[in-house]
Parts: structure tokens; C-alpha cells; sequence
């Protein structure tokens, strides 16, 4: 396939980029200074310095894919109820045409470029922790609604070409997300229900053996998985990032804790 001219990205090579998955949980996440923040800091201090970041977040969804290609993306506060110094912060990273172009023409122009969104809260409130100084050009594409999770995955898997570009792919979510069962009076409580640490447990097995089709299928496990994952979309980044392993890429997980019962925070590394 003819892309473009993309000199800003480089050639491909042979080193590739890691994947990361991000357990994102709360926004206020981007102000606190907890383990949760170490975590994405000292990812942040380990993987190469990435030429622009992909970023697949919970927080985007729309009815076909689209891709984010302005120069400055916006700092999106898609939130209510927060702290007013919440609402202050701005992350002024800049976007990436080029990258936005790339996307879409590895996407065969399945793939629609977005000049209104920006950076919703998935992306800029762990991102921000790992290049805090906001000079990593930053480019989200949404979650198609009328895709399938197995068609997610196989989306994913056309955006190789990217880690050998020098671009960062990181999905942004939980694995297992449910507010309507968060026990609200133990917010900072580090404990998971047992049906949360069953659905996690098994999704960190079929992760490590890249069992792709278990993933897909997650809602034939059972009621831990009803669950965990009540609606897709904290769920769908997951796949983005483990579509995206290859054969030779190891895995590891970190910030591999829950929440208030009914969420994980558990973060996975694919290569690197």
C-alpha cells in the first residue's frame, strides 16, 4: 500500500514500539500522586521515547472509526462532580496530521479524520504521567460502536505497521469496570469482589496465552463476566492491545490492583 508522505514518522525499521493497556480508573488520577501514578511514571521512564502516541480510550465512541488530526488537539473534561483544580488542567500535547493520515490509510480509509474531538480523560489523565511535559505529539482513534469485539481486534492487528514507526499504542480502560456495583463508601479501599478477581484472573490467563478468541467471546464466561464487563467499552482497548502482539513480544502486567470492589486497575505491557 502507497501511504503518503509521512517523513515526520521515520521509515519503518525492524525495532518496534511496546503496546501498552492502561487501567485509567479514576480522573482524579491525573492529580493525585498515588501508586496507581507511579506506575504510569515509571512506564513512562522505561519504554523508548516514542516519535507520537495512538491512544484507543473508553471515553470515544462513535458509529464508524475516526481519528484525530488537528494540529491541537483540545483537553477534553468529559466528567462531572470533581474538584474544580480537576477541571484546570489542561495537557497541551500537540496532534499529529501525519500520524492521523498513516491510520487512516493503514485502515484502507475505513477510517474517518476528526478535526472537533481532542484528548478526553482516558487519554490526557495517564498520559500526562508519563510525558508530563506534553511534547509527544498525541492522536486518539475511536471505538466504532458497529464493530464486533473479534472486528476490534482484527482493526488492531492492521496497525502494526505503527510500532515499527516509532508510534506508542496505548488502549485506555479497565478490565473489569462496573459503577453500578462500586462500593461508593470504600473508594480507596484496595479490595476486588470475588467475582471482579474471577473475571480478572481470566482475562490475565487468556492475555498471557494470547488466547484472542476467548478475549472476543468474553461474554460466554459466565456471570463474573456479566459483571465485570456490563458494557464494552473500558473492555475494547484491551483488545487493541493484545491484537496488536506478535509471536515474540512478551507480556507483563502492573498496577494490578482493584478498587472499591467492581474495578481493576490492572495495566499490561506487550513487548518492550
Amino acid at each position: 500500500m502507497e501511504l503518503k508522505d509521512l517523513s515526520y514518522l521515520g521509515e519503518e525499521t525492524n525495532a518496534k514500539m511496546p503496546v501498552l493497556f492502561l487501567g485509567h480508573g479514576s480522573p482524579m488520577n491525573a492529580i493525585e500522586d498515588n501508586a496507581f501514578v507511579k506506575g504510569f511514571r515509571e512506564v513512562g521512564s522505561v519504554v523508548q521515547r516514542p516519535k507520537a502516541i495512538l491512544c484507543i480510550s473508553a471515553h470515544w465512541e462513535t458509529y464508524g472509526t475516526k481519528v484525530t488530526a488537528m494540529e491541537m488537539p483540545k483537553t477534553i473534561h468529559d466528567f462531572g462532580g470533581f474538584p474544580q483544580a480537576l477541571y484546570d488542567v489542561q495537557y497541551p500535547a500537540p496532534g499529529s496530521p501525519e500520524l492521523a493520515r498513516m491510520t487512516q490509510d493503514l485502515l484502507q480509509h475505513d477510517c474517518e479524520l476528526d478535526h472537533h474531538w481532542g484528548l478526553d480523560h482516558g487519554a490526557w489523565s495517564v498520559i500526562k504521567h508519563m510525558y508530563p511535559e506534553a511534547d509527544v505529539p498525541v492522536v486518539q482513534m475511536s471505538l466504532n460502536r458497529y464493530k464486533t469485539p473479534a472486528e476490534h481486534i482484527a482493526l488492531a492487528k492492521e496497525l502494526q505497521a505503527l510500532r515499527r514507526r516509532g508510534v506508542l499504542i496505548v488502549g485506555s480502560g479497565n478490565m473489569v469496570h462496573n459503577l453500578r456495583m462500586v462500593a461508593w463508601d470504600r473508594l480507596n479501599d484496595p479490595f476486588g469482589y470475588d467475582w471482579a478477581q474471577e473475571a480478572n484472573a481470566r482475562m490475565k490467563t487468556m492475555l498471557v496465552d494470547s488466547d484472542l478468541n476467548g478475549l472476543a467471546h468474553y461474554s460466554k464466561w459466565g456471570k463474573a463476566f456479566e459483571n465485570a464487563v456490563p458494557t464494552p467499552e473500558h473492555y475494547l482497548p484491551l483488545l487493541y492491545a493484545i491484537g496488536l502482539r506478535e509471536e515474540e513480544d512478551n507480556l507483563s502486567f502492573f498496577n494490578d490492583e482493584y478498587l472499591a470492589g467492581a474495578i481493576s486497575m490492572t495495566s499490561v505491557m506487550i513487548g518492550g
